[in-house]
């Protein structure tokens, strides 16, 4: 059992290198990235206070995810908010070159119109998009995040992704790359 200040030394570790993707992650859930300044802090507070109970099943980034979810959903919960919110899903810029100013509306305009597909999908959907596609994690992880199972992550991603290109495609926006 460590001590206090050992707990609160691996703690601060643990912020350091992930409260960046924490904070992302409830401001994308929220739209509210004040409120995600609270959440995160409440986030890493509550892992100082439930330190003995992570048991290293998984990774600590996962684990940290699993609070940060929840104390999301208890925010949302306590306030009636119902709203959960996704993400930008952006585009790869780093292999598209940007030329000139028309270009850079242009993506703006598809980002804007991605931004709002995404807020018309039911909070499931916009959840599992958030955790595999935008933060990149693992169907494994993903589950253990959400408290599901693998294959209800797959299920709903999948379902996610057409629900996604349908709303997409109402607007006559059509995506060229597949989610999947």
């Amino acid at each position: 059992m460590l001590s206090d200040k050992e707990k609160k030394d691996k703690v601060e570790e643990w912020y350091s290198q992930h409260s960046d993707d924490i904070f992302k992650y409830i401001g994308l859930m929220l739209n509210d990235y004040h409120k995600a300044e609270d959440l995160t802090q409440e986030t890493f507070v509550k892992s100082f206070i439930y330190f003995e109970q992570f048991q290293y099943n998984s990774s600590v980034k996962t684990w940290l995810f699993m609070i940060a979810r929840n104390t999301t959903i208890d925010y949302l919960r306590k306030n009636k908010k119902y709203k959960i919110i996704a993400a930008l899903l952006s585009k790869n810029l780093e292999s598209d070159v940007i030329n000139t100013a028309e270009e850079i509306i242009e993506l703006k305009e598809d980002v804007s119109y991605l931004y709002t597909s995404i807020k018309n999908l039911k909070p499931a959907y916009r959840e599992v998009i958030i955790l595999r596609k935008i933060k990149g994690f693992s169907t494994k992880e993903t589950s253990e995040i959400l408290g599901w199972t693998e294959s209800k992550v797959k299920s709903t991603l999948f379902r996610s992704i057409k629900k996604l290109e349908q709303e997409l495609n109402k607007g006559g926006y059509v995506y060229e790359q597949k989610f999947s």
